[in-house]
């Protein structure tokens, strides 16, 4: 499949715990004009990168793989396609935070700002002397509230649909800890959540899959206002607040009146890592913004070797 040993040099970083690994060579060379039109490239015609990269035994669930692409605007620092053990993400907090931590790392960025181009938007981040990173994400938004869903052997549960970069279905829970050792029973019932909204066609605007479960309660830190768990597209939970799931989160606060433009929101993760993040009017959109710090853990250099039977990665 991939011919004579190829190599793949990545650096591994996590942003509160949740892990990103950016390649920096050895990947596909994507076709298309558009960040759009390369990740259909990338899915059409590449899958298997993906698989080899990220998948086990050379990843884990939990990781996302950032892909670096020529930007379409030569204005903006570069695009990336953001990815996972079962496809792609349209945009990811997390990942845009470790990204920006990396490319200072190699020099190619100093403090400031910058703007990353994703297939759902451009993004503009920004490096602080501190090392933190600032993230403004794409516009935010509520598409419903309220939403009913019957969840079969658990009963009724209500949550709201929105969209930070990917869709959301975002509920308040008060029966379930949100603590570390009961992160299996999370797991478990934000599975099967998600599995109701399929069976009930309960979608995001354009039929899209509500593909991410945010269950959120009281912090426990006295700095946050509030505590969440995220089940990811993959089946394992963000380690991290979630970048895109508090975008989703604050734009809900918002529209409930709970929340006033530009005033911090400290979202704790299920872990106790926390970003800060705050949303503001532009027009007609909502524009969030979260910060946080990415740590960087590995340089790395990926081997294939089309000989080995799990190349491709386990699926």
């Amino acid at each position: 499949m991939f011919g004579d040993l190829r190599k793949i040099h990545a650096i591994d970083s996590h942003t509160g715990g949740e892990p990103t690994r950016v390649i920096l060579s050895g990947g596909p060379h994507l076709q298309g004009v558009t960040l759009q039109e390369r990740l259909q490239d990338f899915q059409r015609h590449h899958d298997a990168f993906r698989q080899a990269v990220i998948q086990e035994p050379r990843g884990t669930e939990a990781l996302v793989g950032a892909l670096l692409t020529p930007p379409v605007d030569p204005s903006s620092l570069t695009g990336v396609i953001f990815f996972n053990n079962v496809g792609y993400i349209g945009m990811c907090g997390h990942g845009t935070i470790g990204l920006i931590a990396t490319l200072a790392h190699l020099g190619r960025l100093a403090t400031g700002t910058c703007r990353i181009e994703t297939p759902v938007g451009t993004v503009r981040a920004e490096l602080h002397t501190d090392g933190d990173v600032s993230v403004q994400n794409v516009p935010a938004y509520r598409l419903a509230h309220d939403v009913l869903v019957d969840v079969p052997g658990r009963g009724h549960f209500r949550g709201d649909v929105a969209w930070g970069g990917n869709w959301f279905f975002l509920v308040d829970i008060q029966d379930e800890p949100l603590t570390r050792d009961n992160i299996p029973a999370l797991t478990a019932l934000a599975r099967a959540l998600r599995q109701a909204l399929r069976e009930q066609g309960i979608t995001g605007a354009s039929g899209e899959e509500i593909d991410h479960i945010q269950l959120y309660g009281p912090p426990r830190s006295p700095h946050a206002h509030s505590r969440n768990f995220v089940l990811c597209p993959g089946g394992a939970y963000d380690r991290s607040p979630c970048g895109t799931g508090t975008c989703a989160r604050m734009a809900c606060l918002f529209a409930d009146g709970r929340l006033r433009e530009g005033e911090p929101w400290v979202q704790e993760s299920i872990l106790g890592s926390y970003f800060v993040g705050s949303i503001v009017r532009q027009g007609h959109d909502l524009i969030p913004t979260i910060r946080g710090r990415a740590f960087l853990t590995a340089e790395l250099t990926l081997l294939l070797d089309p000989e080995d039977p799990f190349c491709r990665g386990i699926r």
